[in-house]
């Protein structure tokens, strides 16, 4: 305490000053409040006015660059989409390595359990995929990750991927205050500038050549599965209007260049079709009072976002309460709701399926706007129909006829009881109980293409390759039928999760003879999950006769023979129990050591008692250099310092979809080719593992926390070191009990990293102040032993795997020869052969024949971020870097094309006559003869899709915010009873300073999956924020 003499006068005026020495930073857990002086982990303190970007609701994409050692990749900017965040990297080969999220104490669980590679699919389960979705960015207070084991060892086995602690706004004694919180956002359109995709002139050169080539000719392309232009132009042909006597289109060669002319200028601008700058709204408003009694923290809050394109609506309400009653001196009592209620559209979508065959991976019914405006030619009128799937299509129709509907809630309910029996000792006892529950309806109307497809039959030729028909085996002689002659679909998921948590607490502090201090905490933790997730297919819906069934009895016969089902449900139950308890000695204030210790058991691993229950534990200690006496000697130049260490061992459940502790015994339907045979069995899904447990880690951190200048330039850096190991893989059995392979602890891998964060206070006077933050982290991992059944398909698509001496996510692919004298692409494949086609994609064991690229999380992450400050004026310039990692670039060639198609620029350096194959790597396109010499010919470009010559670099530096606030002097407002109002324009996601050329516009972040994935757009956003 600090303590100042005055003369005695008859009226004295005090001013408090905040005393440094006695307000120090506080350590926020979840499970504890610690003095940072005796914090002996690894962890960022970030205030969320400090870090949350404003009109992006999805408040886990704000720590973009915020934290040292924290990597979030914007896979997909849909709502609803989580991020892929790691903490000092992956930690598990199988499993998600997705950091924990606690608020405000209590442990958020996911509605369904989305791995981090499945976030960039453009599934419709990943609209669900974050479980902090629900909560409004403005009843934030601050974030807290933990990085190391010394910080998450009391989380134990839930901890080893880090730990993100959210706390949410309080009321304060003595406060009263209302807020209003409007942001206003502005989406750019993409715009074909930033994208090498060949324009309406160019396209119909492609068009013409192919025509040359032997395609898009009349016996083909009038009963194609898919036709766009040339298609159009022969159904133009073929149709005759009885009322005039002539045809749509006379069939002259001037008619029909004069009809390939129009559409060569036509030029359509599919973002501008799809997309709109509609303005998105946010409004919340949240009122504080308090008293020494009670305080209170309330809010309201409404996003609505009418959509960047179309089928994309948002609409969000959330609700929260905060309510701390001090019952006496010594109990407090803490109530704590949220709400939160979703309705969201999306487009239409099936899930990601990968031909291992052929190698293609692609999406059945695919209408994703983005997606289809880089893939879809720009000579095709968006006012016409074309033909995709045999049937009718237009993209404007279709995304109004097929669509998702999503209705989602969240509740959570807490209360914290804190008893003093004595003054150094208090009780704590929390429970919570949290419900989500998702409904997911996906409707497909009767005049959808969709729908259509399943009864498109014009004529024989379409009838009999249709595959979407059906041809019924108990009728030898029987043609192909529609089993939806009416009609559409009406497909729902459900998904629901209850969740229980009980945590009984107790703390110990005190401090003996002014320099032994003392903290204990110890106690023990309940938590309960139940899933349940159905999914109904509701065939025939009639939406035009009041949502009307008329299902057929061939589609349930068709679903019988092929063994499939129009309805399922599932059910998962977890349970854990945990005990835990940590102490802290520190002498003085100077050294400072800390152990936990955590023992916990879980239904979802082994049966035995060493498999289900495992300790975890940690010791670690702390040096405040600046305590000691020696120290007054360096300053100011050197202010503070403070040196960590800690030694870990923490722990992960593994998987989410692993589980075998018993037998795992399923019934099923067997596979009959008459759907008069029909009966129920009984099989074998999983042997009991009575001896699989957790996947572990241990760790090795140290630190320095250092200060120059009286603090002006502060240093904050940590080096670690990881060891994991009993990681669950798959392993070869000799199959007896019917399993040949199973899940095992038999993987290991091991990481190290560096990272630290540099903050200066470059000028500070009365009126001007610039500050500086530069964060850099440096984490690389590598797998020790894994015995991989991984098929080489596996390898080289989406965010690829690894093998023994690889990093976790590593990106193989296909060894490129280049191209042949026919322009052909040539490989190297699994036999150690140069070939155009013989390559099998399914193979498991020989793959040395595949080339690592590199991994495909990054090494490098990072930012720079300025502020500068002028009177009532703050401008804020923030950068994110990203470099060590490697991409796909999109799958756009094939052997064969439609009049459907767009083609990028890169088309125009093709293969087109003898010779080219010294100069250029883009293969021809190939022509009918090269098709029928070849029937595997698509293999040979499929996999040139996925092969050296289609890598790029992923790093990238990005703009990532500009912004400028103004506070209005408070001698303006004062009249009008307003304490606080202040205006913000910001711009988010401006633009990439630097990307791989190679990319030609393509988002390094963003994996084009179609499905409801969209990248996150450009956007100008104006806050209003007023205090009452």
């Amino acid at each position: 305490m600090q303590t100042q003499e005055v003369a005695i006068k008859s009226h004295l005026k005090i001013t408090m000053k905040t005393d440094s020495e006695i307000l120090q930073e506080v350590v926020v857990t979840g499970m504890q409040r610690m003095d940072k002086r005796l914090f002996t982990g690894a962890a960022t303190k970030l205030s969320a006015d400090n870090v949350k970007l404003d009109g992006i609701a999805e408040i886990s994409r704000a720590l973009e660059g915020r934290a040292a050692g924290v990597s979030v990749q914007n896979v997909s900017g849909t709502f609803g989409t989580a991020p892929k965040i790691r903490v000092r990297g992956a930690t598990s080969i199988y499993g998600s390595s997705k950091p924990l999220w606690v608020v405000d104490g209590v442990i958020m669980e996911d509605v369904t359990e989305v791995s981090a590679d499945a976030l960039s699919s453009g599934d419709a389960e990943t609209l669900i995929s974050s479980a902090i979705a629900g909560l409004n960015a403005d009843d934030i207070e601050s974030f807290q990750i933990l990085k190391d084991g010394s910080a998450t060892s009391i989380y134990g086995a839930r901890a080893m991927a880090g730990v993100i602690v959210v706390t949410t706004k309080k009321g304060k004694a003595g406060s009263n205050k209302i807020s209003y919180t409007g942001e206003f956002s502005l989406r750019l359109k993409p715009s074909y500038n930033d994208y090498n995709i060949m324009n309406s002139q160019e396209q119909m050169g492609v068009y013409r050549e192919m025509e040359k080539a032997g395609y898009l000719n009349l016996a083909e392309t009038y009963r194609a599965s898919d036709s766009g232009i040339y298609g159009k132009m022969y159904h133009l042909i073929n149709t005759y209007d009885p009322t005039t006597g002539k045809y749509a289109l006379e069939n002259t060669l001037s008619a029909r260049n004069g009809y390939l002319q129009e559409a060569e200028y036509r030029n359509t601008d599919w973002f501008d079709a799809l997309f709109n700058n509609s303005v998105s709204q946010n409004h919340a408003i949240s009122m504080a009072s308090g008293t020494d009694k009670a305080s209170y923290y309330a809010s309201l809050s409404v996003m609505n976002d009418p959509g960047w394109y179309k089928q994309s609506e948002v609409n969000r309400y959330t609700a929260n309460i905060n309510a701390l009653y001090n019952i006496y001196k010594n109990l407090s009592l803490n109530l704590i709701g949220n709400a939160s209620y979703r309705k969201q559209k999306a487009p239409g979508t099936l899930s990601q399926s990968v031909d291992v065959v052929s190698g293609e991976v692609r999406r059945d019914f695919d209408i994703n706007p983005y997606s289809y405006a880089l893939n879809t030619s720009r000579a095709l009128d968006p006012d016409e129909y074309y033909v995709r799937n045999y049937a009718p299509f237009n993209i404007l129709n279709e995304l109004e006829n097929n669509y998702m509907n999503l209705d989602v809630v969240d509740l959570k309910f807490q209360g914290e009881m804190k008893w003093k029996p004595i003054q150094k000792v208090e009780l704590a006892a929390l429970g919570a109980y949290k419900h989500s529950s998702t409904t997911q309806a996906h409707e497909i109307h009767d005049y959808s293409n969709q729908a259509w497809a399943f009864r498109a039959m014009d004529d024989a030729t379409m009838r009999d390759a249709n595959p979407w028909l059906y041809t019924d085996p108990d009728n030898a002689n029987s043609l192909p039928v529609s089993v939806l002659p009416v009609g559409g679909f009406y497909r729902e998921t459900k998904y629901s999760m209850n969740s229980y948590d009980f945590r009984a607490s107790a703390s110990y502090n005190d401090v003996f003879n002014e320099d032994h201090i003392v903290n204990l905490f110890g106690g023990m933790q309940l938590t309960a999950v139940d899933r349940k997730k159905t999914w109904f297919n509701g065939v025939g819906m009639q939406y035009d006769m009041g949502m009307l069934g008329a299902y057929d009895y061939l589609y349930f016969k068709q679903g019988k023979e092929e063994g499939s089902q129009y309805y399922t449900v599932s059910e998962t139950r977890s349970r854990e129990v945990a005990f835990f308890a940590t102490g802290t000695y520190s002498y003085q204030g100077k050294y400072t050591v800390n152990g936990t210790v955590r023992y916990e058991g879980s239904n979802k691993l082994g049966k035995s008692r060493s498999a289900r229950w495992l300790p975890t534990w940690n010791i670690s200690g702390a040096w405040n250099v600046h305590e000691e006496n020696f120290f007054e000697n360096l300053k100011p130049a050197l202010s503070n310092l403070t040196l960590k260490a800690s030694y870990s061992l923490t722990a992960d459940r593994g998987p989410a979809d692993v589980t075998n502790s018993r037998v795992v015994i399923e019934s099923y339907n067997p596979w009959r080719p008459f759907a008069s045979v029909n009966e129920s069995g009984l099989q074998i899904k999983d042997l009991e593992n009575s001896e699989l447990t957790y996947e572990k880690k241990h760790e090795l951190n140290i630190g320095a926390e250092i200060g120059f200048l009286d603090n002006r330039i502060n240093l904050s850096i940590d080096w670690y070191k990881r060891n994991n190991y009993d990681l669950i893989g798959i392993i070869n059995t000799m199959g007896i009990g019917g399993q040949i392979t199973k899940y095992a602890n038999v993987a290991s891998m091991k990481s190290h990293g560096i990272e630290f964060t540099l903050s200066t206070r470059n000028i500070v006077t009365e009126n001007f102040k610039w500050n500086t933050d530069f964060i850099f982290s440096n984490a690389k991992n590598e797998v020790t032993d894994l015995e991989s059944n991984a098929r080489v398909i596996d390898m080289i698509t989406g965010t690829g795997f690894t093998m023994a001496g690889y990093p976790v996510r590593s990106l193989f692919s296909m060894d490129f020869q280049g191209l042949n004298k026919e322009g052909l692409p040539t490989f190297i494949n699994e036999k150690g052969e140069v070939t155009i086609s013989d390559l099998n994609f399914q193979e498991r064991d020989r793959k040395d024949h595949l080339v690592y690229e590199g991994p495909t999380d990054p090494t490098i992450t990072g930012s720079l971020g300025n502020v500068f400050s002028y009177k009532n004026f703050r401008l804020n310039v923030f950068m994110t870097y990203s470099f060590g990692n490697v991409i796909r670039m999109d799958p756009v060639f094939s052997n064969k094309y439609s009049d459907l198609d767009a083609m990028p620029k890169e088309f125009k350096n093709r293969w087109t006559v003898a010779g080219d194959e010294n100069t250029t790597n883009i293969p021809v396109i190939a022509d009918q003869r090269q098709n029928e010499n070849d029937n595997y010919l698509r293999y040979a470009y499929n996999a040139y899709n996925y092969s050296t010559a289609r890598v790029a670099k992923g790093d990238f530096i990005r703009m990532k915010e500009i912004s400028l606030s103004y506070d209005l002097p408070k001698s303006w407002i004062s009249s009008l009873k307003i304490s606080s109002l202040s205006l913000k324009l910001q711009a988010t996601n401006l633009f990439l300073i630097y990307a791989d050329d190679k990319l030609n516009g393509q988002d390094p972040e963003f994996y084009n999956t179609g499905g409801v994935a969209a990248p996150v757009p450009k956007q100008f956003t104006l806050t209003v924020r007023l205090g009452i």
